[in-house]
């Protein structure tokens, strides 16, 4: 029996609504381009569990914002991140409904991981891993190694699906066979095959 490891963001979760980002920027008092770059150059690190939330947003603002002020882009980040794609979780459920066990990993600071687990559909899954609890993110192999031995499988058991082709990589290159995420449709076709496949 395959496990099924399903990345988060841009896949069971909708991108960052116009409207979110917006909010973002607006609480942060940085100009948009300006905010997202430092949004994501320092994101890995704090996926990774490696800055505090105080540490990340300062290093987005370029200065030290006020715990208020952490707070609530702590908040509105989250929430960001809280849109559940609904026909994606309904080809996740389709495929547990069938008995293949689900796993989530995703690149997500403790925050984010927090957020996550509230959302009741998640908790649905067999199995839930997040980057900043792990201290490693993808597509580092160690990750997806981890992931393996931690539910007592090997990679050559798991089909993972993301949307970014270098954790797709990272995946494969572990042993893992791999889906790229291209929407809900497209990933109900792609399964097929690849859960029914034997290793």
């Amino acid at each position: 029996m395959k496990w099924l490891l399903f990345d988060y963001g841009e896949v069971l979760c909708h991108a960052q609504p116009e409207a979110d980002r917006e909010r973002m920027v607006a609480a942060s008092e940085v100009e948009a381009t300006a905010f997202w770059e430092r949004y994501w150059e320092h994101r890995l690190d704090f996926d990774r569990g490696t800055l505090t939330p105080a540490a990340y947003w300062s290093l987005v603002l370029g200065g030290r914002p006020s715990r208020d002020r952490v707070e609530r882009l702590v908040e509105l980040d989250v929430q960001s991140w809280s849109h559940p794609d609904d026909d994606a979780v309904a080809v996740m459920e389709e495929v547990h409904a069938l008995g293949h066990p689900v796993a989530l990993l995703s690149n997500a600071p403790l925050c984010v991981a927090e957020g996550i687990e509230r959302l009741p559909w998640i908790q649905t899954m067999n199995a839930r891993f997040y980057s900043a609890r792990l201290g490693m993110v993808k597509p580092d192999a160690e990750i997806y190694l981890r992931v393996a031995s931690e539910l007592g499988a090997e990679p050559e058991d798991f089909v993972f699906v993301d949307d970014r082709l270098a954790n797709v990589a990272g995946a494969e290159a572990v042993g893992m066979t791999a889906i790229h995420h291209r929407g809900a449709e497209s990933l109900r076709d792609d399964l097929k095959p690849a859960l029914a496949s034997p290793r």
